[in-house]
């Protein structure tokens, strides 16, 4: 009989194999129930971090794992080594990402802004936590330094949980505004500051300052080193995958394991990995088939998996029995109020000096105070409690989707445009107009590029797939094919020469409800406006071929429903080979561009988008106003170079129920103070009597201009074009635009055809 194995091995193979069971199990009980709070939540409007955190909870020793069972099989003593690890992990893909999907030129412009933000509560939080150290440190009896506790208590105070802070903000449809995106930067910057403390209070009592130092400088390095060699390792994959959509999962995994071993080196020397992770992802070289397929691998699994985990494990890791007396409870309320009032203290403070309206000031409070330990279970409670929704829903309210029209916008503030298509021949010119919209260089504009196919009938459920690996797919051709790779040719190309990032999304869905993709997604990411192609494109013998119906159908329903401005393409420069006449981005020739002015409130768009192109160095803008022969005759203030020089009493006469006419006569004349008069634009009256004279103006400039932009229509029934309607084709480009479209009209340009949002849309006034 053989001698029983000794106990030792036999703990050593429990040692290995319990932690992977009990980790599994954590990870799949979280994961479900995660699933069925989101379930229960949604109805009430509740972020999905709420219902991770609360499945984490309910699995952990507060609840189900107060029971002996389950507590002994989650919580073994030789597992939390295990659970460390996976978190730090987790912590490094997750900051990696978050680098990767930062906006950095945003981040750069509102460095100061955010800056004073963040420190306002950090340095808050450093005077409260420095004060109560002491109290702290006598009421817990705690032992050793009184220094160090100090830098801990203000470092759990000061931190602001940055992925809290960007998924609770993706939630409720805030990350894409003004004060969602100053939040995460704040947020990001506060971790920083908290990194730092936990970088002095992880020092090693062993390590003498001299040698922490050196540690501390080869973190550094490291992290410098491994920015630098993205830099060329991405040209060269690049390069290398030329014909490819994306990299292959070797490349990938050789970038992810660069990632993974510079984070792992760095926490090997005592410092936090989470900076140099996210500076790392930051850092990443935008454009190209690198950065794009790095997105692709990242987003789902981390989005849908290890953030849930995440999440669901600070809920997990959270004990309230140990709150079992009176003064454990009023310490733990006491730190948490010092956390809140810190914070908002701060916060409101830091809004106030930077004149921030009390509302966005309230949110971003709110928003700072979110954390990653003890006190993300008070936000839970005051969240089931129905405290704080309250306060979120109504500030989402308040800042929530508030389209700003064109007509009034500055053109040196951002623009965020939307430009979809179906296949790859608008591209060019999208992007053109894309480059030319920046106006000067200084201009920030914040582009999408949204890829439209249509889902096959034998499939029945519609998807996004700007999330999904293209290699699941078992027919290429119904889902993009190689107008992928052409699509993303032209897209590699105008950021390499521009520098400008544009965010890429394939959606895939049926004709019938595209049009909601389209407008769900243009009110998600607050578009300006949505530049859509012709139903029709343009054959090498230049005439107009249709599309697919569902194009058209798809267009119509656009312009009914968006929450914003959408312009309709007529794309005439981009044929067969050759490159768009109106890309700015790669040719040093001049671009002759011209505005059609007839009046109403889509003209007075067109020409606020106008503006953006006009102060652009490859553009020649001429506005051309049209106007009836009877104006000159009795020159009722017709002509704006006349009263250009009372501007302001034009504008300070005008009352808030004005007149089409005098709207259009003010936007005018300030226009032509701010643009004309210092040579930038070009100005032209065309009289006319009507719809066949002004046909005949426009066939003279035909070969002209490359580019014409025009209102769809909203100025009611004009004498400028009556008539013209009677050979309508194509009513959604109104009357102007369907002349200047038709395949009977011999000319040359591209058409940019302009629609204002309006709360109501009249189809009387689309003439």
């Amino acid at each position: 009989m053989g001698a029983p194995p000794p106990p030792k091995q036999e703990y050593c193979n429990e040692e290995l194999f319990n932690p992977v069971l009990t980790t599994g199990a954590q990870v799949s009980c979280i994961l479900v129930l995660s699933h069925f709070f989101q379930l229960v939540l949604k109805p009430i409007g509740q972020p999905a971090p709420v219902a991770q955190i609360l499945a984490g909870f309910v699995l952990g020793p507060s609840v189900l794992s107060r029971i002996e069972g389950v507590k002994n099989f989650f919580f073994q003593n030789f597992a939390g080594d295990y659970y460390e690890a996976m978190s730090l992990y987790s912590r490094m893909f997750i900051m990696f990402l978050i680098g990767l999907e930062m906006d950095v030129p945003y981040m750069m412009r509102s460095l100061r802004p955010a800056s004073i933000i963040a420190f306002g509560g950090s340095i808050m939080c450093t005077i409260f936590g420095a004060a109560i150290t002491n109290f702290m440190y006598q009421e817990t009896e705690a032992h050793g330094n009184m220094v160090m506790m100090a830098f801990m208590i203000i470092g759990v105070l000061a931190n602001s949980g940055s992925p809290f802070v960007i998924r609770l903000a993706a939630d409720l449809k805030i990350a894409t505004s003004d004060v969602g995106r100053l939040a995460v930067s704040s947020s990001l910057i506060s971790d920083m500051y908290a990194v730092l403390i936990l970088v002095i209070v992880s020092k090693k009592e062993q390590m003498n300052l001299g040698k922490w130092f050196l540690s501390g400088l080869a973190s550094f390095f490291i992290v410098v080193a491994v920015i630098v060699f993205n830099t060329y390792i991405a040209s060269w994959l690049n390069r290398r995958n030329r014909n490819q959509k994306y990299l292959k999962n070797m490349e990938v995994f050789v970038l992810f394991l660069i990632v993974f071993g510079a984070a792992t080196a760095i926490e090997s020397m005592g410092f936090s990995s989470i900076v140099g992770c996210f500076l790392i992802g930051a850092m990443f070289p935008r454009g190209g088939r690198t950065a794009r397929t790095l997105l692709i691998r990242l987003t789902y699994p981390v989005q849908n998996f290890i953030i849930p985990i995440y999440f669901g494990y600070t809920g997990f890791r959270t004990d309230i029995t140990v709150l079992d007396s009176p003064r454990n409870i009023g310490l733990f309320v006491f730190v948490i109020l010092l956390c809140i009032g810190g914070k908002i203290t701060g916060t409101l403070a830091a809004c106030h000096y930077l004149r921030t309206p009390l509302n966005e000031g309230v949110l971003l409070a709110f928003l700072m105070n979110l954390k990653g330990h003890v006190d993300i279970v008070t936000l839970s409670v005051g969240l089931q409690n129905k405290l704080i929704p309250i306060l979120v829903r109504r500030e989402n309210d308040t800042l929530g989707y508030r389209h700003t029209s064109l007509e009034i916008q500055n053109p040196e503030s951002e623009l965020r445009m939307m430009a979809c298509v179906h296949s790859p021949r608008p591209v060019s010119t999208m992007v053109g107009l894309i480059a030319s919209s920046r106006g000067s260089e200084n201009v920030p504009v914040t582009p999408y590029l949204m890829h439209l196919i249509e889902l096959p009938e034998r499939t029945k459920t519609k998807v996004l797939y700007h999330q999904r690996e293209d290699d699941e797919f078992s027919d290429e051709e119904d889902y993009g094919g190689n107008d992928v790779v052409e699509i993303n040719d032209a897209v590699d190309i105008f950021t390499s020469e521009t520098g400008v990032i544009v965010n890429q999304i394939k959606v895939v869905s049926p004709f019938v409800t595209m049009y909601e993709d389209v407008c769900d997604f243009a009110e998600d990411v607050r578009a300006s406006i949505i530049l859509l192609p012709f139903h029709k494109h343009q054959r090498i013998d230049g005439k107009l071929e249709s599309d697919k119906e569902g194009i058209r159908t798809t267009n119509q329903k656009v312009l009914r429903h968006a929450q914003c401005s959408v312009a309709i393409l007529v794309d005439r420069a981009h044929t067969a080979g050759t490159s768009s006449q109106t890309q700015a981005q790669g040719s040093e020739a001049l671009q002759h561009v011209a505005t059609l002015f007839f009046g109403g409130p889509d003209d007075r768009e067109a020409l606020g988008f106008s503006k953006r192109l006009g102060t652009h160095h490859h553009i020649n803008l001429t506005i051309i106003r049209f106007l009836p022969l009877s104006a000159r005759e009795h020159n009722v203030g017709a002509n704006v170079a006349t009263v250009a020089h009372k501007a302001d009493d034009v504008l300070m006469a005008i009352p808030d129920h004005e007149t089409d006419t005098e709207a259009d006569n003010a936007m005018l004349t300030d226009f032509y103070n701010r643009y004309v008069t210092s040579g930038k634009v070009g100005y032209v009256e065309k009289y006319v009597e009507s719809g066949e004279e002004t046909a005949s103006a426009l066939r003279d400039m035909a070969d002209m201009y490359s580019l014409f932009i025009v209102g769809k229509g909203g100025r009611g029934h004009s004498p400028l074009t009556t008539g013209m309607s009677d050979w309508e084709e194509c009513p959604e480009l109104g009357t102007i635009g369907d002349l200047l479209a038709s395949s009977d009209f011999d000319i040359s340009g591209s058409v940019l055809v302009i629609q204002q949002h309006r709360d109501s849309q009249n189809d009387d006034d689309d003439r």
